[in-house]
């Protein structure tokens, strides 16, 4: 009796230590998620988080390389994985991964005088080098900040929503960096510098790259966590045959990848639950069919349902995470207590805050906040562009941490030609901070049919005045009209010999960086002649060939989205010159003053069809004898100088006067990416009195084009048939490359 009341008395006590361990272990199980770079392919991610949320499984702790690095950050700061498919599907990856930057970020002095070179490349210790990577990666950044603001205060990643860790790789020694403090944006941004496609990020004097390198699937770091249980998602596949390796992120993930997989498959042994996606037919750089990776990552993890709601079950924590406040609001407002600079060395702060177009104790929206983040990473000043928004009782006190370009000069290409100034090979050396801080010297040389040149200081002082002076030659030959009178064929055209220099003492300011006032003072020499053959030598017969000194005043306004192909934005360019001393190679001068003006207005219908349209007018007031000095019309060229206009229907300068008024409407078609199809009629009125006592359109101009041009990298090709029904003649023009 004693002995079964004994054995009774010690099933029980077997089953009451089997039932603590069970409440125990039901009590402490800690669930840890590792997840794998792999580019695009980490979308897998994003299908797997749906499910494991689907079957209640709660995560502890993340740890993640590169992509999965991204997606578990932005996960473990409180997203849904819903929210996450939402978010990053939208994202336009070439923009982000090129670092592209709307046009809008230029100011006016970039548009006007950066967009002509197709190659620019840096030169270090004299010595002509190449970009260390494709991007800065400072728009991957700006998006890793945005979506992580409501964290921007917590530099403990173990104080996240869900602790997180990431990994990058020291490119000095190949060591592993295990980032679990700081910067969150940051640390993504090191873990995702994918070689040669993204530049490697300084941490704490470390320079850092893509994890991957040295350990893509994190599982033995998560293991040091203290978790119950590992649940691994790998997004790699086996390295490729050599039949398809025939693109660099391919060659360089299979360099990568040589140690990587080695590694993994031990790795693989340390997960209780391992999955790994069927996505080898896409790879690192498949972003555009992001959600197909998704329904893989579902597809893989639905599998495993049943286990998953079993480890569910065995957790008691309950999904408290709830982000919908969280979702990047970019009209929502928010105070600048103080702004707070640091790594700025050759730039002011005045400098940089006229680009960020930010004040303290303003209030901004973070859409405009961002614009002016975009607005200084145009100025290529910089490599890097971080800040951190820290919330204060008085406001948001933003921190700016800046990384100078450490390049500062820069040989710049590119190659064009057309009708008028026939070949030519565009060479330019930009330096920055050569003198001062905040300038630019850009010096052009054009080689080819017609040698020119250009060079350019400029002193940019943001809310201040800035200055600088210009000086340029310009030449070309041509057969135009001069003295022309009623019956211009009878007189016929004379080869013209045309030669310019002009040099520029300005000052500038800008009302915003669309908007711009140069003020100063020119000198300007002309030198044109035609060349006749007397006695058996050549002699020059000149027009002109005085220097000519004068002031004047530039009003522009630009806000294309694209300087050649237009399809949206206004432009504005008014321009005063006054005239008040000549050498008067022709004893004819008397002081007198040219205005200028151009607007031009953009709209896109359909996403495909453009409408654009071009007013220009020009008076001479004063009494000018000089025809030099008459607004010439014709032809097709973007880069006339002085009183050149370009007209079709007619060849350069064969129509002029003292004044001139002109309309122009094109219609635009993009048959296909960067393939446009175009329609131009113009008109115009070059009479000396415009008005001619109401009857403005007596004696109008007409001419009409039928265009194709492709936006290449080295600028627009076109090819265009124009005609007018005034004259017999017709003309085709032809260019290609950027205008310079």
């Amino acid at each position: 009796m004693l002995r079964k009341f004994l054995v009774i008395i010690m099933l029980f006590h077997a089953h009451s230590m089997l039932s603590q361990d069970t409440i125990v272990q039901k009590k402490d199980i800690k669930v840890g998620l590792v997840l794998s770079g792999g580019g695009a392919k980490g979308f897998a991610h994003i299908g797997v988080l749906k499910v494991l949320e689907e079957a209640g499984v709660q995560i502890d702790y993340i740890g993640g390389t590169s992509a999965g690095a991204i997606i578990g950050a932005l996960y473990s700061s409180g997203y849904t994985a819903s929210q996450l498919d939402s978010i990053l599907t939208t994202l336009d990856y070439n923009e982000l991964m090129q670092d592209k930057l709307p046009r809008k970020s230029k100011s006016i002095y970039q548009k006007e005088n950066g967009e002509k070179y197709a190659f620019s490349l840096p030169i270090k210790n004299r010595k002509v080098a190449l970009p260390s990577a494709v991007s800065k990666g400072q728009n991957f950044f700006n998006v890793m900040s945005k979506l992580t603001e409501h964290v921007h205060d917590i530099d403990d990643f173990s104080k996240l929503p869900i602790p997180f860790f990431c990994v990058a790789t020291n490119l000095e020694n190949g060591n592993i960096e295990i980032l679990e403090k700081g910067f969150l944006p940051e640390a993504l941004r090191a873990s995702g510098s994918f070689p040669t496609l993204l530049d490697p990020v300084e941490i704490d004097g470390k320079l850092l790259t893509d994890g991957g390198v040295v350990n893509n699937f994190p599982v033995d770091i998560m293991k040091e966590k203290g978790v119950d249980m590992i649940i691994g998602i790998d997004v790699q596949d086996k390295l490729e045959s050599k039949a398809n390796l025939n693109t660099a992120p391919r060659i360089i993930m299979q360099i990568v990848g040589f140690q990587m997989y080695d590694d993994d498959r031990l790795k693989i042994k340390e997960t209780d639950l391992y999955m790994h996606p069927d996505i080898s037919e896409y790879n690192v750089v498949s972003f555009d069919v992001a959600k197909q990776i998704i329904n893989k990552g579902e597809e893989v993890a639905r599998k495993q349902m049943s286990y998953l709601k079993e480890i569910a079950n065995k957790q008691t924590k309950s999904k408290t995470i709830v982000a919908e406040h969280i979702i990047y609001q970019k009209d929502k407002k928010f105070r600048i207590s103080d702004i707070k600079i640091s790594g700025n060395k050759n730039y002011t702060k005045e400098y940089i805050l006229g680009k960020l177009k930010i004040i303290k104790s303003d209030s901004i929206t973070y859409e405009k906040f961002y614009e002016g983040i975009d607005n200084l990473s145009a100025t290529d000043n910089f490599k890097s562009i971080y800040y951190k928004f820290v919330k204060q009782e008085e406001g948001t006190e933003i921190h700016f941490n800046l990384k100078e370009e450490e390049v500062s000069t820069f040989l710049k290409l590119s190659v064009h030609y057309d009708d008028l100034y026939k070949t030519g090979v565009l060479l330019n050396i930009t330096s920055k901070h050569a003198l001062f801080k905040n300038d630019v010297f850009s010096a052009d040389l054009i080689l080819g049919d017609n040698i020119r040149y250009n060079i350019d200081y400029f002193i940019d002082n943001g809310f201040h005045w800035s200055y600088g002076i210009n000086t340029r030659y310009n030449g070309f030959n041509k057969s135009f009209f001069i003295n022309i009178d009623e019956q211009p064929e009878v007189i016929g055209k004379t080869p013209i010999e045309y030669n310019d220099f002009t040099t520029q003492l300005f000052l500038q300011t800008n009302f915003s960086k669309n908007i711009a006032l140069r003020i100063g003072v020119e000198n300007k020499f002309l030198r044109v002649f035609t060349e006749t053959l007397e006695n058996n030598e050549i002699s020059k017969n000149y027009f002109d060939k005085s220097n000519y000194l004068g002031a004047f005043a530039r009003l522009q306004l630009d806000t294309y989205d694209n300087k050649h192909f237009t399809k949206k934005g206004v432009f504005l360019d008014v321009n005063y010159k006054m005239y008040l001393l000549s050498s008067d190679f022709n004893n004819d001068f008397t002081p007198f003053s040219q205005l200028y003006g151009k607007f031009g207005y953009a709209h896109t219908f359909f996403d495909k069809l453009t409408m654009h349209y071009i007013s220009e007018a020009g008076i001479t007031i004063g009494n000018n004898d000089n025809g030099i000095f008459d607004y010439l019309l014709g032809g097709n060229n973007e880069n006339f100088v002085n009183n050149f206009v370009p007209f079709y229907g007619y060849e350069v300068a064969d129509l002029s006067e003292s004044a001139f008024l002109k309309s122009a409407l094109t219609f635009r078609y993009e048959l296909f990416e960067k393939n446009y199809a175009s329609f131009t009629g113009n008109f115009a009125r070059v009479d000396s009195d415009l008005l001619n006592d109401g009857d403005i359109f007596a004696n109008t101009k007409s001419g009409y084009a039928i265009g194709y041009g492709l936006d290449s990298f080295i600028g627009p090709i076109e090819i265009k048939y124009t005609w007018s029904p005034d004259n017999t003649q017709n003309y085709w023009f032809f260019n290609v490359g950027f205008w310079f």
